[in-house]
């Protein structure tokens, strides 16, 4: 038998059948504005040394009437979304034409003026715009490789949110309170009711705003500031010069286990308010779908959800933050997450479904992302060592490697030396020693003056090596 042919990729229609075919069948208006200009590159925005973009995120309560024109906020960007996906999709599907971010502005333009969506000029444009550029994101994303296609988002599943650019707030800042002030949303003619938790940095203009709602009814917005954060100084080993370094092991007996012994101790939030969120599920599935009783309840465990998010949140940045304070290299192992929380199938379901949620639990994925801003942030550099580097099983005395550990053996003895292990903290020492010798290497192939970057990872140790 011959091998299959291969079927041969759809061409794309371009040229002027492609401007016909948006113009006549997909009701995608010309291009008339500044036609007869060539069409320029957009100038990236430079940002000064030293500076990052920086999120603040602070809770408002917004009066009866602005949080009706939210609603509607809200649910014109999830519409919008969600034609300008079924556009780009339908206009490959069905013709072969390939739509991108500026024909979905010019359909947006068309959905306005007609009859039967011209309530989509109750909400700022800005606003529509950016939901359609969240979409050329997605898509941008997917055809990287480095995620799904784009879904169509639903109200009650879908985050609701809602991105202003500059042009469509209105800031004032209080000249006695510097960093606060008063933030005005475009088509609303009172400021919002903020809690200034925090100051931004003084006399800075935000970059954007994102206001959003969660499950449990609270809105928020996040200022996006570009600040200059000053790096802080070196921390070394004392009576050296070495930098200071700290091993993570991140687990499930322990939270994170250093290389010291000292051992953060899992929060268990799940397990916590299991009780609690059993019986709200039980009061949950008696009540009648679409009632008022049913959508209290449903409130309730929203609100018990928000409050061990806010609690892991706090806890994780607490403890990102003196770590990276206290030590100059941190050293983690390269979790693939993902791959961890396979599904649960045949014998042992039952373990390894609740071993999925203790890892869902432990919020290992937020505790890496912190790590790896704030290492950027502050001058400090996280190493991430390969994964399939035998920490666990290899003896950090005498760096022998033993057999394969099961999960519930917690302390083991080295058949070579004999040194008894406690197995998380031999891990984190491994994962130390592994992570100073990466270090050690990338830093002396730097040229003079040149700093050390803010993240080395050891699958990727050649391409840093080069940039060296």
């Amino acid at each position: 038998m011959g091998e299959p042919v291969a079927k041969p990729k759809p061409e794309a229609v371009k040229g002027e059948e492609a401007e016909r075919i948006k113009r006549e069948a997909l009701g995608i208006g010309e291009r008339r504005k500044h036609h007869a200009r060539d069409a320029t590159p957009l100038k990236g925005h430079a940002k000064e040394p030293d500076s990052h973009h920086r999120l603040y995120r602070f809770r408002f309560y917004p009066t009866a009437e602005q949080a009706e024109q939210l609603e509607r906020t809200f649910g014109a960007c999830r519409w919008v979304y969600n034609e300008g996906l079924a556009l780009r999709s339908g206009a490959w599907e069905q013709h072969r034409v390939n739509v991108g971010f500026a024909e979905t502005c010019r359909a947006l333009t068309g959905w306005k003026r007609a009859e039967g969506t011209a309530w989509l000029k109750e909400v700022s444009s800005t606003v529509l715009q950016q939901a359609l550029r969240h979409l050329d994101q997605g898509y941008t994303r997917f055809f990287k490789g480095l995620a799904q296609y784009p879904k169509r988002k639903k109200k009650g599943r879908s985050r609701d949110a809602a991105i202003y650019v500059r042009t469509g707030f209105r800031w004032v800042e209080d000249p006695e309170r510097p960093g606060t002030g008063s933030v005005t949303l475009a088509k609303q003619s009172q400021p919002l009711d903020i809690r200034w938790s925090r100051a931004l940095p003084a006399g800075v203009f935000p970059v954007r705003l994102s206001v959003t709602r969660d499950r449990a009814g609270r809105y928020f917005v996040s200022t996006l500031v570009e600040e200059q954060i000053a790096p802080l100084p070196a921390a070394f080993e004392p009576g050296s010069r070495a930098p200071k370094a700290v091993g993570l092991d991140l687990g499930l007996a322990s939270l994170v286990t250093l290389d010291d012994g000292t051992k953060l101790d899992h929060p268990r939030l799940l397990k916590r308010y299991a009780e609690k969120l059993a019986r709200l599920q039980r009061e949950l599935h008696k009540k009648v779908r679409g009632s008022n009783n049913r959508d209290k309840v449903r409130g309730k465990i929203a609100r018990l959800y928000a409050l061990m998010g806010d609690v892991r949140r706090d806890m994780l940045d607490q403890f990102t933050t003196r770590l990276v304070r206290e030590n100059q290299v941190l050293v983690v192992e390269d979790l693939s997450i993902v791959t961890l929380l396979r599904p649960a199938r045949g014998t042992g379901r039952r373990r390894k479904a609740k071993l999925n949620q203790a890892i869902i639990d432990a919020g290992w994925g937020e505790l890496l992302r912190q790590l790896r801003y704030k290492c950027e942030w502050y001058g400090r550099t996280l190493v991430i060592v390969d994964r399939f580097f035998p920490s666990t099983r290899r003896c950090s005395a005498c760096h022998a490697k033993g057999p394969k550990l099961d999960i519930s053996v917690r302390e083991w003895s080295c058949a070579e030396c004999g040194v008894f292990h406690d197995r998380d903290v031999n891990a984190a020492v491994n994962l130390r020693d592994e992570g100073m010798r990466l270090y050690g290497l990338v830093a002396a192939g730097l040229p003079p003056g040149k700093k050390v970057p803010a993240v080395i990872k050891a699958s990727e140790l050649e391409k840093c090596l080069l940039a060296a």
